[in-house]
């Protein structure tokens, strides 16, 4: 299934426009806190597919019945870039257990270009929700060896794709390969390089975030 939260009018809109402006860009900072910020309007909407139970709390006059979460949440992302977006889930879903993959594009002379994983910490998501975020999805490849990883711990009752910026092709990439998966995104763009860099995009969300790197 695919939200995508562009269509409403709300202040996420915004959020993203303020990821990609170059101007604004320049202040880490706020790039960081809008991810964090279009991470938690991301949470709350998810949050409206999980299961709730009744429960009783007390209050200083009696007792309130409430509904509460009841699912067992586990919240994944792809180091470095992720983290932003990660925190803004996890301020939301705060007593989720979470998963940090280390994933990385090793590109080659002729152009091409391989996923190579290099770390993964995960808890059980056995029957969990399981809520997979990164700023971008542009082909698909990353996000796919990143699920199949994390399917080595388990098989979870659902999972939701994160993203807030997604190539058409990348979406219909997840689509074919996980066809019950839920992709929430904030922004579409139709547009890839022959590098399979998402146009108009925002750039290296890493590099925007923490600053450049000399690796390649």
């Amino acid at each position: 299934m695919l939200h995508r939260l562009f269509e409403s009018n709300t202040i996420l809109n915004q959020f993203v426009a303020e990821i990609r402006d170059v101007a604004i860009q320049a202040d880490r900072l706020r790039f960081r806190k809008n991810m964090e910020r279009i991470g938690e309007i991301f949470a709350y909407e998810i949050s409206k597919h999980l299961t709730y139970s009744k429960q009783e709390v007390e209050t200083p006059l009696g007792i309130a019945t409430c509904k509460l979460p009841s699912d067992r949440i586990v919240l994944a992302t792809i180091l470095r870039a992720g983290l932003p977006l990660h925190n803004g889930l996890l301020s939301y879903l705060d007593k989720a257990d979470n998963a940090f993959i280390s994933a990385y594009r090793q590109h080659h002379k002729d152009g091409t270009f391989e996923i190579k994983m290099q770390y993964i910490t995960c808890p059980s998501v056995e029957d969990a929700i399981l809520i997979i975020s990164d700023p971008m999805l542009a082909t698909g490849a990353s996000m796919q060896q990143s699920i199949e990883a994390i399917l080595e711990y388990g098989k979870p009752k659902q999972i939701h794709v994160v993203v807030a910026i997604a190539s058409s092709n990348g979406i219909k990439y997840i689509k074919r390969h996980y066809p019950k998966v839920h992709i929430w995104v904030a922004a579409e763009d139709e547009e890839l390089t022959a590098k399979s860099f998402i146009v108009p995009g925002l750039g290296d969300a890493g590099d925007l975030a923490y600053g450049a790197k000399l690796q390649e």
